[in-house]
């Protein structure tokens, strides 16, 4: 059960998207913070691509927790980050580069992941690239 939560997060830090879902089930239900639920690898997929165009990110600092049943998982990390391109309805990108904690929380089911829900302070990154 760590294995995918730990592939999934070196597939993040490499910007192996492919990497990213294959750790995925069919039908994953993607939580995004101050947003709505996507769900499906294609639905996964296309906000990876949004993300990776408007952000470059890199993890680090991570711990990794799990249930004693496998079927959930969490993780706390740093997101540091480099705004690239200016996202719909957040301030104009000039490069601005960003540090803060976040964590996301996992469903496993049939040794992938079901569930990913990413949390971090929008105010605080807000404050970061303003």
């Amino acid at each position: 059960m760590m294995e995918i939560i730990n592939r999934y997060f070196d597939a993040f830090n490499a910007g192996d998207v492919p990497g990213m879902l294959d750790c995925l089930t069919a039908d994953v239900a993607h939580h995004v913070n101050e947003g709505q639920v996507r769900t499906g690898i294609d639905a996964f997929d296309a906000f990876c691509t949004h993300m990776n165009a408007c952000y470059a990110e890199n993890l680090t600092d991570m711990v990794v927790l799990a249930s004693d049943d496998g079927t959930r998982a969490a993780a706390e990390y740093t997101v540091n980050g480099t705004y690239l391109a200016t996202d719909t309805g957040l301030p104009e990108a000039r490069g601005q580069r960003y540090c803060l904690p976040a964590g996301s929380f996992f469903t496993l089911r049939d040794g992938k992941i079901a569930r990913v829900t990413t949390y971090y302070n929008l105010a605080d990154w807000l404050r970061q690239v303003a």
